[in-house]
């Protein structure tokens, strides 16, 4: 069960009574009384627009953590931008800039930059604000092929399934087509990736990324993969401003999701599930322009 708690708190004596708490608070937790903002719902999101919103602040969230948005590698301007308030060409700029990496330099990515970027992760949106995902790092070159490692040892078995047609067959007469599908879309590029791994070293997986983010939720979240799937983008664009490269990696999500050993060997509860592995490192490639993107399916009623 989520938590909503109360943790709100008002200042009696620097409210003015504008009630522009009340007018963006999502939960109800405050009523004006006597000209007075004040605390008077059982439950809460903790989400701070109160605290945000308040000119005198007034209001204080006790369940919103300030080291949050404290950041080790940079400076975070807490002046809030109004709508309209960031020039549009510069976030698009951003966004068509950021592509997929695969190809990384052997360097370390120091652990304060990783904790910046979980810190930008968390300042997506999330479902009722539940804010369960979670965070797993590995912080060196040896721990991600340690992790490519258990993921070979699954897809080792995996491909001795899908390589049996009878076996494949069969389980598409009863409607599970999944080892069938897998057979025709990756079976040889796996093949040819984990012999390539095996012999000359070759990291087609994670590409020769120094470090990698795990992120997971806890069993409350509302939306659990929505939640961390927000989380990742802000951690895919965070990262290429500040000189790394991403690239999501399904294959690693998909593994942990039908083994749970591969979770339980890098301290992942049973109860938290996998959303996304983004492999992330210096870069070894740039280029000269933006691209695009393909025309996607546009309705509008």
């Amino acid at each position: 069960m989520i938590q909503r708690d109360v943790s709100t708190t008002i200042d009696p004596e620097k409210c003015i009574g504008c009630a522009a708490c009340i007018k963006v608070c999502p939960s109800q937790t405050l009523t004006l009384e006597n000209g007075i903002c004040r605390v008077t719902g059982d439950k809460s999101l903790s989400c701070g627009h109160c605290a945000a919103v308040c000119s005198e602040t007034a209001a204080n969230v006790a369940a919103i953590d300030p080291e949050m948005s404290r950041f080790s590698t940079f400076f975070l301007n807490e002046e809030w931008l109004p709508h309209g308030g960031f020039p549009v060409s510069e976030l698009a700029g951003l966004l068509a800039s950021r592509r997929s990496c695969r190809n990384f330099k052997n360097k370390n990515v120091s652990a304060d930059i990783l904790k910046d970027l979980i810190k930008l992760g968390c300042m997506a949106p999330s479902g009722t604000n539940s804010q369960q995902w979670t965070f797993t790092c590995l912080i060196s070159r040896n721990k991600v092929t340690d992790l490519a490692e258990q993921l070979k040892i699954f897809f080792q078995s995996l491909n001795k399934k899908a390589k049996s047609f009878f076996l494949r067959k069969a389980l598409r007469l009863v409607g599970q087509p999944a080892l069938d599908n897998y057979f025709q879309d990756y079976y040889e590029s796996v093949s040819q990736a984990m012999e390539e791994f095996e012999t000359q070293g070759i990291d087609r997986l994670f590409h020769g990324a120094c470090a990698c983010i795990i992120i997971g939720s806890g069993p409350d979240a509302s939306c659990p993969k929505e939640d961390a799937l927000l989380a990742a983008g802000n951690i895919l664009l965070g990262a290429h401003a500040m000189g790394l490269g991403t690239c999501l990696i399904g294959f690693a999500v998909a593994a942990m999701k039908q083994n749970t050993s591969i979770k339980k060997y890098l301290g992942i509860p049973e109860k938290e599930a996998v959303h996304a592995v983004i492999a992330l490192g210096y870069p070894n490639e740039s280029y000269k322009r933006i691209t695009g993107r393909k025309k996607p399916v546009m309705r509008f009623n």
